[in-house]
């Protein structure tokens, strides 16, 4: 489920030079991200919109973590060689004794919010064929969630990663296709930017587009997620528009209309 200033030893400042065949001959790696689908309350499973939103904050957060900004970080080097390949995600759900298993490995949880929250954790990349027997044994199926209720429209200001109206994807799919958005938006950001983002907790929404607005977004020049077709898609369909605030003055695109 593959896609400023900061500072040089951030690894995704200038990804590597390589085109579509270079990334492909790359040794492959895979963002393992987990979320928590419990089979009855409590907590039960989470809204199917803040679970989006919560791996989207999960992707930034493992960007922007020490261990994958510093040289000599834990993850530096894996989120590296992640980089140099596709950047491939993949969801997978757990419960019980799956979940507690899969917080024990090295990674970061993050929590929503609202009545209905998601936990996310999110790991540092894998070899495609090198994934830890416990997120390995994982089920990628079966991430089937609902809004209780159809989510609000977001906060002035907040950054937005806009979905395809067209497009049906499960949630994992959407959750990988929402990851991949918030690191768009962050490899485009300026490293002031970033760094505010990152303080704020790094607030966004993820929504469904309108039907009237989609072919707007894709051609405004904001980051676009167009997906590999490994799963659920077409190659090449664009699931993901990412709206953040900083990107239109610094790059020249129009504001969203409201």
């Amino acid at each position: 489920m593959s896609t400023s200033d900061a500072p040089s030893t951030d690894p995704f400042t200038a990804p590597a030079a390589h085109e579509a065949a270079g990334r492909d001959a790359a040794p492959q790696y895979v963002l393992p991200l987990v979320v928590r689908i419990e089979r009855s309350a409590p907590p039960g499973p989470p809204a199917r919109s803040d679970a989006l939103g919560t791996a989207a904050r999960a992707v930034l957060v493992m960007l922007s973590d020490e261990r994958t900004t510093d040289p000599g970080g834990d993850w530096h080097q894996a989120v590296r060689d992640w980089q140099d390949g596709r950047i491939r995600k993949v969801v997978r759900r757990a419960r019980g004794a799956e979940w507690r298993r899969a917080c024990a490995l090295p990674g970061v949880t993050v929590t929503g919010g609202g009545e209905h929250p998601a936990e996310v954790r999110v790991f540092p990349p894998v070899p495609l064929d090198g994934w830890p027997r416990d997120l390995a044994r994982l089920q990628v199926s079966g991430t089937d969630l609902e809004d209780p209720a159809p989510p609000a429209a977001p906060e002035p200001g907040t950054p937005v990663l806009w979905l395809n109206p067209e497009l049906e994807m499960s949630a994992g799919k959407a959750m990988a296709q929402a990851g991949h958005g918030a690191q768009l938006a962050w490899l485009a950001l300026d490293g002031t930017a970033r760094a505010a983002w990152r303080a704020a907790g790094f607030p966004l929404a993820v929504r469904t587009a309108p039907r009237g607005e989609w072919e707007r977004l894709t051609a405004s020049g904001l980051p676009v997620v167009r997906d590999a077709g490994f799963t659920e898609i077409a190659p090449g369909s664009a699931t993901v528009v990412a709206e953040h605030p900083a990107l239109p003055a610094r790059l020249d695109r129009p504001a969203r209309r409201g």
